[in-house]
C-alpha cells in the first residue's frame, strides 16, 4: 500500500534537519554617512507678471543679548522662548532676485566672503535657481552693511559683470567716506571696509549709479527712503497686477523679538528714533494693507505678510506652494 505525504508535513518534518545546516548571513552594510547640508536655497513666486526668487546667501548666530537695545536679557529671552528659541539666534541672510520679463534685478546681494563660512552662498542658490550672474542687469541696494554689499565683490572684481548697483546717495555717501569712519564708534568699522572693498570694481567701471530719495527706478519698481537703520536705508517697492511686494531690508534683525516689540532696535542703528518709527510705519501699513513683504533677516525664504496682534503684529510665512501662478492676495 501506498504512503502519500502531505506537502505541508514534509517541510515540517524537514525543518529540524535544514536547522543543523550552515546558512551564509547577508552581508552586514556599513551606516550611511550623515551628509548635514541643506537643499539649494531658493524659493520662487510670482507677483502678478513678476518673478521674485528668493536667495539664501547663508545663516549667522545674531548675539541678541549684546546687540538688541530697548529690552532686557530677561524680557529678550522670554520672547524667544515663546518661539522656542533661544541666543544666539541664527538669522537668515536673504537677497530678492526680481525678473519683470525686461530687466533682471537683484535686491541685495548677502555677505559673500566677509562672514565666513557663514555667507557666500548667494552665487551657488542663484545658478541653481536658474540664473546666470551674468544675466543680472541691475542690483538694488537697501543700505551699504556687509551682509547686503559684500556678494558683489569676487576677489576685486565684479560679481555681476554686466550689472549697475544702485543705492541710495545718502548711503554711499557716509558709509564710502573714510573720514566717516573715523568719526564712528569702532564696531562699525568693518561696515566701512567691507562697503569700500565691494563696490571699489564698480566705481571704477562707472557701474555705481546713486539715486536721491524716492525714486521711478523702473516700471514695476520704486525706491521708498526708510532711513534710521542707516542714513540712505531703502525699501524697494515691487507692483505688478494690483499686488505689492516690499523688499525692506533692515527693518527687522530677530522677528521673535521685534514683531511683538517693534520699539527693540539694534545698536548698528545710525539713529534707533527713526528705525523704531520706520518699523512702526511698515507694520501698520502691510497689516493693513496685506502688501507682501521680502524680509533680509526672516528666517528663509524672508517672504510673508504682517497681521496685528495683541499689542504688536506677528508674521505669516508664505505657504509654500509648487505651483507659480501669479498671487491672489
Amino acid at each position: 500500500m501506498k504512503r502519500y505525504f502531505h506537502p505541508a508535513l514534509l517541510a515540517l518534518a524537514l525543518v529540524p534537519a535544514l536547522g543543523t545546516l550552515a546558512i551564509p548571513a547577508a552581508p552586514v552594510q556599513a551606516a550611511a554617512p550623515q551628509q548635514r547640508t541643506q537643499a539649494p536655497g531658493f524659493y520662487r513666486m510670482m507677483l502678478g507678471k513678476v518673478e521674485i526668487t528668493a536667495l539664501l546667501d547663508g545663516t549667522h548666530p545674531f548675539p541678541v543679548h549684546e546687540v538688541m537695545q530697548g529690552i532686557g536679557t530677561a524680557g529678550a529671552d522670554a520672547l524667544l522662548e515663546r518661539s522656542d528659541l533661544h541666543a544666539p539666534v541664527e538669522g537668515s541672510i536673504n537677497a530678492f532676485l526680481v525678473n519683470t520679463g525686461d530687466r533682471l534685478v537683484l535686491i541685495d546681494s548677502g555677505a559673500g566672503v566677509l562672514y565666513g563660512k557663514d555667507g557666500g552662498h548667494l552665487m551657488g542658490n542663484l545658478r541653481a535657481s536658474g540664473y546666470a550672474p551674468e544675466q543680472v542687469d541691475e542690483i538694488l541696494l537697501t543700505h551699504l552693511h556687509r551682509d547686503h554689499v559684500g556678494g558683489v565683490d569676487a576677489g576685486g572684481a565684479m560679481a555681476f559683470p554686466n550689472a549697475v548697483i544702485r543705492v541710495d546717495r545718502r548711503d554711499s555717501d557716509f558709509w564710502l567716506d573714510p573720514k566717516n569712519r573715523a568719526k564712528s564708534p569702532d564696531y562699525l568699522g568693518p561696515m566701512f571696509d567691507g562697503a569700500i572693498a565691494s563696490l571699489r570694481a564698480y566705481i571704477a567701471a562707472g557701474r555705481l549709479k546713486p539715486f536721491d530719495g524716492e525714486a521711478h527706478l523702473l516700471p514695476e519698481i520704486d525706491a521708498i527712503p526708510g532711513p534710521g537703520h542707516t542714513p540712505g536705508h531703502t525699501i524697494y517697492r515691487i507692483r505688478s497686477e494690483g499686488q505689492t511686494l516690499l523688499a525692506w531690508g533692515d527693518i527687522v534683525h530677530v522677528a521673535a523679538i521685534q514683531f511683538p516689540k517693534p520699539d527693540a532696535t539694534v545698536k548698528y542703528d545710525s539713529d534707533a528714533v527713526s528705525a523704531e518709527r520706520q518699523r512702526e510705519r511698515l507694520f501698520a501699513d502691510a497689516a493693513k494693507n496685506g502688501a507682501w513683504i521680502a524680509a533680509a533677516h526672516i528666517s528663509f525664504p524672508g517672504i510673508g505678510h504682517i497681521r496685528r496682534d495683541d499689542g504688536g503684529y506677528s508674521w505669516l510665512p508664505a505657504n509654500y506652494t509648487t505651483v507659480l501662478e501669479p498671487a491672489t492676495r
